[in-house]
């Protein structure tokens, strides 16, 4: 029995050959485990929030903090998250660490999203 609001079947006709295609194309599980994990450092608004300063300018710590009106200690636990998934990079400067975006992906990707949510 079909669930509300999802369509299934009427007749169980599995399509051998389309089957096949998309099997020999499916991404191995390490990469889609992967992929996954990069999208959860996107599930959260305070990333985000970072990630959207970043695009306009490259910022020290203390700097995100007074942007976001909140503290150095909630913004480097959420940099160690965007360091690790290869989002941002940093850069020491004298007493100060700088952060930027680590590359042009991060920008396309979070256009993509707002594209697609706008729609």
């Amino acid at each position: 029995m079909a669930k509300q609001g999802v369509e299934c079947c009427e007749q169980i006709f599995v399509h051998g050959d389309l089957v096949d295609k998309v099997n020999r194309e499916m991404p191995e599980e390490e990469e889609l485990y992967d992929l996954a994990e990069l999208f959860k450092v996107f599930g959260d608004s305070t990333r985000i929030r970072i990630l959207f300063v970043l695009f306009e300018a490259e910022v020290c710590v203390c700097d995100l903090a007074e942007i976001l009106h909140m503290t150095q200690s909630a913004i480097s636990h959420q940099l160690k998250i965007l360091k690790q998934a290869k989002l941002v990079s940093a850069r020491r400067e004298g007493k100060s660490v700088f952060y930027s975006l680590a590359d042009d992906h991060v920008r396309t990707i979070i256009a993509q999203g707002r594209e697609h949510i706008e729609e």
